[in-house]
């Protein structure tokens, strides 16, 4: 009798396992895409959060979208943290070489393609070295709220069409630190061109 007991035990312990499995994994796999999506041009970043989808605006900038779709193609994306998160300001991502803010792709860096389109909450820009506009490389950054005096200093490359509540729990910099470094920060787990998600 006990080792039916026993028996039925792990049995109850292993379908509960698969059942918890199932369940954790239906929320991604659920996701459904923003309807009229230009999935040859946007973004679907899988984080430790949640989901973020990014329209690219090809429109503005063509050669940093491509840049941003080459990168997701690459690999270059995963497992990168957010290394750089401000409260009311924006999260900055794209590191995938030190993963601190300090790496680049092996693709050279960038013409700058400054537009009249503003910085306001959900816009991408791409981030670049203080001393050059035209240094943008592989990192870019999701504003919290309107940036305006951003507007024509940097590129701007997409915006959020989904998953601004996702970008608003990422995890944040102390207040009051200049440099925004946020210690043991989430991470773009998986990046890829929309197209692609089979």
């Amino acid at each position: 009798m006990l080792h039916l007991v026993a028996s039925i035990g792990v049995s109850m312990m292993r379908l509960l396992a698969v059942l918890t499995t199932l369940v954790l994994a239906v929320p991604a796999l659920a996701q459904s895409l923003p309807a009229k999506l230009d999935k040859q041009n946007a973004i679907v970043i899988d984080t430790s959060k949640g989901r973020i989808v990014i329209q690219l605006r090809t429109d503005l900038a063509p050669q940093h979208a491509e840049r941003i779709k080459q990168l997701a193609r690459d690999g270059f994306y995963n497992n990168v943290p957010f290394h750089r998160v401000m409260d009311g300001f924006m999260a900055q991502t794209g590191d995938g070489q030190n993963g601190d803010g300090s790496g680049k792709s092996k693709y050279p860096d960038l013409a700058q393609e400054f537009s009249s389109a503003p910085f306001s909450r959900g816009t991408v820009g791409m981030a670049r070295r203080g001393d050059s506009v035209d240094s943008a490389n592989s990192q870019f950054f999701i504003c919290f709220d309107e940036a305006s005096f951003l507007n024509k200093q940097y590129t701007v490359i997409g915006e959020v069409v989904q998953g601004m509540d996702v970008v608003d729990k990422l995890k944040k910099a102390p207040p009051g630190l200049r440099s925004g470094a946020v210690t043991d920060p989430d991470k773009m787990l998986k990046v890829q061109v929309a197209a692609d998600i089979k």
